[in-house]
């Protein structure tokens, strides 16, 4: 198990997460309320965003891995408290300035390790995370329209740029539990371990990303999400040439990435600066 350098900046000080470096350059963040199926309320979802954003500004952690503990990934929204919002002024889980993970764009990548259910939010989660590790007896499902509800995490967008008009419809419409192996069939997991490996997998995935030069990972992984959102490959393209790229050519990874190829060592990356 890795620690993080003490001379970093400390993360927040979370009571809905756990957080652990089980390897160099890797943060493993863990929902950790099972006794609620790890459910997100409000402050749940602040405490995620808090989290995020610390390690996308932490120079040291170049991937990130999210699970949860006990039977659930995540059950998603808190839907007591989701009813109560509905007599309030502010939608449920939206608060000035937070980005709620499930329409995290962020700046690094993000692994799902899906240990069990995964439902509602939690399965607009997994939707949006850059790489999903599921165990085999885990579950998914967009439960919302059999409670009333409509998902309202970016989940419908990305499922059909993602599977398809007719799955996507599938999924949301019917509202039924999915199984990893149809997830991993539609492509929205990547692959499916018996739970007690799912960490270990996730983690596996992780090293082989941490392992290369964390200004190429952040500016490959932006290239993709701008291609996965807009329609228009050209005009995507062009942008993220101006906004990433042109910042990776001026960087001194690309550089050392080079030289340690020309010279047959291993590379000795720094911290993003993208």
């Amino acid at each position: 198990m890795s620690s993080l350098p003490t001379e970093t900046q400390p993360p927040p000080t979370p009571n809905f997460l756990r957080l652990s470096y089980p390897s160099q350059h890797v943060l493993l963040i863990r929902m950790d309320r099972p006794q609620s199926l790890n459910s997100l309320s409000m402050d749940s979802l602040e405490e995620i965003d808090a989290v995020l954003r610390w390690y996308d500004s932490e120079p040291t952690l170049f991937v990130a891995i999210l699970t949860g503990t006990g039977r659930a990934f995540t059950a998603g929204a808190d839907l007591k408290q989701w009813r109560q919002s509905l007599n309030g002024e502010h939608r449920f889980g939206v608060r000035e300035g937070i980005e709620s993970p499930t329409r995290r764009k962020g700046k690094k990548p993000l692994v799902a390790a899906v240990n069990g259910m995964a439902f509602g939010g939690g399965c607009e989660l997994v939707v949006n995370c850059d790489l999903v590790v599921a165990a085999d007896s885990a579950i998914f499902s967009l439960p919302e329209v059999r409670r009333g509800l409509a998902p309202t995490g970016g989940v419908l967008t990305r499922l059909v740029h993602t599977v398809g008009m007719q799955v996507a419809c599938e999924i949301v419409l019917t509202g039924r539990p999915i199984s990893a192996a149809e997830m991993h069939s539609w492509g929205l997991v990547n692959k499916v371990v018996p739970k007690e490996e799912v960490v270990d997998e996730a983690l596996r995935y992780a090293d082989l990303i941490a392992a290369n030069s964390p200004d190429g990972v952040v500016c490959a992984r932006m290239g993709l999400r701008q291609a996965w959102e807009t329609a228009d490959v050209e005009s995507a393209t062009d942008d993220w040439l101006k906004q990433y790229f042109s910042v990776l050519e001026k960087g001194e990874n690309i550089r050392e990435g080079m030289s340690s190829f020309i010279e047959k060592r291993k590379p000795v990356w720094k911290g993003s600066k993208i």
